[in-house]
């Protein structure tokens, strides 16, 4: 198969509006609708490689255009977006507006997590400043307080577990240099990973407007976030209990319990599947939101995403049908 042109193919594509096929030079041929500013990040991921190399980019990711609704017995009613990925055979096998942008809640704080372990290192000590003091009602809080101390491996426990928001201010400055820096590696991470509907404004995930992402984003995300054994880690720990210091020497010890709740038993995946972990996020804004990892029977791996679910009942109970489209 002779390949063909970039220009070609976006002229054509253009003027046709029409689904094509993106040639690659290895044979390989991918039926997509090709447009340069796509909103559907899939397409991004594969548009922006040079001709040729869409195959080896994205052959081993999930790509969906639309809603994956063929299953009656799945309910998401109650959910703004959702989205079930098997990753070892790169299918989508639910997808509800998996390309709308939505307000992801502490979903963000997987990026946070991904991006201080690609830029720190697990003995970093971190001190706690000014940017710690978050006044936001019903923010999740340590409580940190200025000139606290501890390592970035009890740092990532604490925001991953816990899901505090003013470790997560702690872990940007600390790694970054700045907030706002941190920031901006979340952003240029997400960008690489095809994330390309997705704009971080902050480490935590507290409303800002212009803080978004999607559930197909998320995730690309996850699955990018999981390969660091750390973060598998963390994110299967039920409680972690840890030792920290203040801004004197003193000892400060705590126990926290994980937020998901499929962790702490209090609900339960179909019997074929295994949750992982994930990441829990709430706020007005953003409604109930949970993505996992999980296995089945023979250790295959999967990622659901379930963002504005109305209540937490809804969420956990919408996510335990989801799951059960894992078939062995």
């Amino acid at each position: 198969m002779r390949c063909t042109s970039k220009k070609k193919i976006v002229a054509a594509a253009l003027s046709l509006s029409l689904t094509l096929g993106l040639c690659s030079c290895g044979g390989m041929s991918y039926a997509i609708p090709y447009h340069s500013d796509s909103d559907i990040s899939g397409f991004n991921v594969i548009s922006r490689q040079k001709p040729g190399t869409a195959e080896s980019f994205a052959a081993n990711l999930c790509i969906v255009a639309g809603d994956v609704t063929n299953d009656e017995q799945v309910d998401m009613s109650e959910a703004g977006a959702a989205i079930l990925c098997d990753v070892a055979h790169h299918e989508v096998l639910y997808a509800k507006n998996a390309h709308e942008r939505m307000n992801p809640a502490s979903l963000t704080k997987i990026m946070t997590a991904y991006v201080a372990l690609k830029y720190g290192s697990m003995d970093q000590v971190l001190t706690a400043t000014n940017a710690v003091n978050i006044t936001e009602k019903g923010a999740q809080l340590l409580p940190l307080k200025v000139g606290d101390t501890m390592t970035l491996n009890q740092a990532l426990h604490i925001l991953l577990l816990y899901s505090a928001n003013d470790v997560a201010m702690m872990i940007a400055e600390n790694v970054a240099g700045s907030v706002e820096e941190f920031v901006n590696l979340m952003n240029d991470e997400a960008q690489a990973m095809g994330a390309t509907n997705t704009h971080f404004l902050n480490p935590h995930g507290l409303t800002e407007e212009g803080h978004y992402t999607t559930a197909y984003d998320l995730y690309l995300i996850l699955n990018a976030a999981v390969k660091y054994d750390q973060i598998q880690e963390i994110i299967h720990m039920s409680s972690y209990q840890t030792t920290y210091h203040d801004a004197s020497g003193s000892s400060i010890e705590r126990t926290f319990s994980s937020t998901n709740k499929f962790l702490q038993g209090d609900y339960q995946a179909p019997d074929q599947v295994t949750v992982i972990g994930g990441k829990t996020g709430t706020t007005n804004a953003a409604g109930h939101c949970l993505m996992l990892l999980s296995r089945d029977t023979v250790g295959n791996p999967y990622i659901s995403v379930i963002l504005r679910s109305s209540s937490t009942d809804s969420l956990y109970n919408e996510m335990i049908d989801l799951l059960d489209e894992i078939k062995n």
